[in-house]
């Protein structure tokens, strides 16, 4: 027999907790309460939520529940970064018997005066950056927002059950699986809760949305939450990013630089990151160096310089230290802050660029270019 699966509070925001409260006649302040119950302090159990009453949490418990992806396993890296392998629910399942679902992965690297932790949008990613393995894998489903959400929930319990302060979770990055912006109906609550007092409480500055181009999101994120941007750039001429990020076909960089100033615009001491996995013979050059340097000018920017992460028939290799050094050094003697992203995880597959999960390839990439899926519409 069905049962009917209720709602999944960690879906909703405080706006949208503050409407759903209204819709069956409930004061609209229990929506801070609440938010601070389930993201604050971590609770799952409406009957210990004290300062509601007691009929509210009864009603709470009939119409709605806290759900979180499931950890399938959890590695840790000599170096002490943490992955983990989380299983997802069909978002069309009906019944509350779990399924196979989805999975995803999520980093947490922690570092000395700071602990990243890196989240998953989507289950997979349509994009087919050519240098990526998770792309590799093509694309299942978007995450919901309690589902994107849910990571930095689970990631704080899991850390508190080894004994870290979920404190500890300084900062948050969007460079999991998926491309953010083609999620982002889903990706702004999540985003908002992330930045909430009375949830995460996180600065601006400290929540990221990696981005390989989507430019109508980019202008519509800049109005709704202007939380960081890292841009994935990875070439300075539309012909070879084109090759590396075929988005660059739908949104070739003028377009795409432009949308990063609009997205700076009015807003002092704000920079934008531009990553740029270095490849060995394809973008490595002092030529694509003086490049990139013509084309920033102007953004205020860093520069995120990625030894790139071989992994099986990838068809690239990693730019040699010399290499990387003499790009590095030319930026900043250009003026940009030009950093060399060290290596984290990668004896368990957990950097940049690595993360593939055990997720089937469900990818419909004869769809890729000609479907609206880059539109306004789609995001």
């Amino acid at each position: 027999m069905n049962v009917t699966r209720r709602i999944n509070l960690m879906d909703y925001d405080q706006e949208g907790l503050r409407a759903w409260f209204e819709s069956f006649g409930e004061k609209p302040f229990r929506a801070t309460q609440l938010v601070s119950w389930i993201h604050q302090r971590g609770e799952t159990d409406f009957s210990a939520m004290t300062n509601l009453s007691m009929d509210l949490r009864t009603r709470l418990g009939e119409l709605a529940e806290i759900r979180v992806p499931d950890v399938v396993y959890s590695q840790a890296s000599a170096d002490g970064t943490r992955k983990w392998l989380l299983q997802l629910g069909d978002p069309k399942e009906k019944t509350a018997a779990p399924t196979m679902g989805s999975r995803i992965e999520m980093v947490f690297i922690p570092e000395e005066n700071r602990g990243t932790l890196c989240i998953s949008s989507q289950v997979g990613c349509s994009l087919d950056c050519s240098f990526c393995s998770t792309a590799r894998q093509g694309f299942n489903r978007n995450l919901s927002s309690g589902e994107i959400i849910g990571q930095v929930w689970l990631a704080r319990k899991l850390l508190a059950e080894q004994g870290i302060d979920g404190r500890a979770i300084t900062n948050v990055v969007l460079m999991g699986m998926g491309e953010p912006l083609l999620n982002y109906k889903n990706l702004v609550p999540a985003l908002r809760l992330m930045l909430d007092d009375n949830a995460y409480g996180l600065s601006k500055r400290r929540v990221t949305v990696s981005t390989a181009g989507v430019v109508p999101a980019i202008d519509r994120l800049r109005e709704d939450t202007d939380v960081a941007l890292a841009v994935s750039l990875h070439a300075a001429n539309d012909e070879l990013r084109d090759r590396l990020v075929p988005i660059n076909q739908k949104f070739p960089l003028a377009e795409l630089l432009a949308a990063c100033r609009r997205y700076l615009d009015g807003q002092h001491k704000r920079r934008i990151t531009f990553e740029y996995v270095m490849l060995d013979g394809v973008n490595d050059s002092m030529t694509h160096a003086r490049e990139l340097a013509a084309l920033l000018r102007g953004i205020p920017s860093k520069l995120n310089l990625i030894p790139f992460n071989p992994f099986p028939n990838a068809g690239y290799r990693r730019s040699s230290d010399a290499a990387i050094a003499r790009f590095s050094e030319y930026l900043q003697q250009q003026g940009y802050v030009a950093t060399v992203r060290k290596t984290r995880g990668d004896d368990i597959d957990a950097a940049c660029g690595q993360l593939v999960g055990q997720v089937a390839d469900r990818s419909h990439r004869h769809l890729r270019f000609i479907e609206p899926r880059f539109g306004a519409q789609a995001v």
